[in-house]
């Protein structure tokens, strides 16, 4: 599951063209659903689904048969073409991409979230695939008091010390952090997911789980995982 272009590939399309205006993600764009339970109003925390590099807004919503009822769910567009869909920053070295490019994108996403109302007043937990994944640790870094929990699939942060890192790593309780990853990943450096890991520990309350064999996907091993955390981590009344 969740294949696609490489998440990290090699600046392919217009998101490796230089950037000329900062990113927008369009409200328009973000699909809503929600899982079975989930009250009417906005009062059901909300997920947000981040697609990877090359992908689009409706890849991760075919995750929402494996997760816990009770659950909001949103699933925004990265507001740049990438490979055969779009991205939400270019990237020319595997894990290792432009810093300010990041910053860029986790700055639109937040742009979008704080004016949707329909994102206010309930609890906001996030779940990123691979380039998506990369963005849940940069929004958490942006914005450390405001995301419940946050799921990593195959992701990895930005290997760079963030503004906000000192307030993440203080929160008490700390945020509790899933990362996700398979041992056959082709596609996300080994290194950038041991530094990821690193980081998590040192700022968050994570969970980490390797799968043997996996590549860079998503299996029934990690949506059993997943939708064990979210449960145990929000109110899903």
């Amino acid at each position: 599951m969740r294949g696609g272009a490489p998440a990290d590939g090699s600046g392919a399309g217009s998101a490796g063209e230089p950037r000329a205006v900062a990113p927008v993600v369009d409200g328009a764009a973000v699909r809503w659903a929600a899982t079975p339970g989930a009250p009417p109003g906005p009062t059901a925390p909300l997920l947000v689904l981040l697609h990877g590099y090359g992908s689009h807004e409706g890849d991760l919503l075919g995750l929402a048969p494996h997760l816990p009822g009770g659950l909001a769910l949103a699933a925004p567009r990265g507001p740049l073409t990438g490979g055969p869909g779009f991205a939400w920053a270019p990237v020319a070295t595997p894990g290792r991409p432009e810093p300010e490019r990041v910053r860029d994108g986790a700055t639109a996403l937040l742009a979008w979230l704080d004016g949707d109302p329909r994102a206010a007043r309930r609890p906001v937990a996030l779940l990123g695939f691979s380039q998506g994944g990369l963005m849940v640790t940069q929004l958490l870094r942006t914005r450390p008091d405001r995301f419940a929990a946050a799921v990593v699939l195959s992701g990895f942060a930005l290997d760079a010390e963030e503004p906000g890192d000192a307030l993440l790593a203080a929160r008490d309780p700390r945020v509790p952090v899933l990362l996700g990853h398979g041992d056959a990943d082709p596609v996300i450096p080994r290194a950038a997911t041991t530094r990821t890991a690193a980081w998590l520990a040192e700022h968050a309350d994570p969970e980490e789980h390797a799968y043997p064999g996996l590549a860079h996907g998503i299996d029934a091993r990690v949506l059993a995982d997943v939708s064990a955390f979210l449960a145990r981590t929000l109110p899903l009344g």
